[in-house]
């Protein structure tokens, strides 16, 4: 399973905006742009898939702009990545028709490959990733 660039920029946007959580502050797509060094149309579009999905809600205003829908412990990684791609659970096998045995010899490895992403994608929240990135922060800043 490979991360596509729409979901990276997606997921990097979305820390900045968990980063801010704590805050009640919402961020504009300038600041997220240039932190996370997204270009702004397409963050633009970006946040507003995710804001259909339920992911983030806008602010209008002077102080307006992105805020979770939720803490950031509650969002999972799979939820984006259904939101952005369209990812579903898979579901249970059909019948096998003798006739396709060989194709649904390689349909069912795909499909426990495909279980096992998700499963790992289900494990995972938004908090996750952002206590991840905030401890790696402090090694690196021991290595200086």
């Amino acid at each position: 399973m490979e991360l596509s660039c729409k979901s990276e920029y997606a997921i990097l946007a979305l820390l900045e905006i968990a980063a801010h959580y704590e805050s009640g502050e919402p961020m504009q797509i300038r600041q997220i742009a240039a932190e996370q060094n997204i270009p702004d149309r397409y963050l633009e579009q970006l946040l507003a898939t995710l804001r259909r999905g339920g992911i983030v809600k806008s602010q209008r205003g002077s102080k307006g702009g992105y805020l979770l829908t939720r803490e950031p412990r509650k969002i999972i990684l799979f939820e984006i990545l259904e939101c952005l791609e369209g990812l579903e659970m898979t579901a249970c096998e059909e019948e096998i028709n003798p006739q396709k045995l060989d194709s649904s010899v390689i349909e069912e490895i795909w499909q426990e490959a495909s279980r096992a992403a998700n499963s790992v994608l289900q494990k995972y929240t938004l908090q996750d990733l952002c206590e991840k990135r905030d401890s790696r922060r402090q090694l690196d800043m021991y290595y200086i």
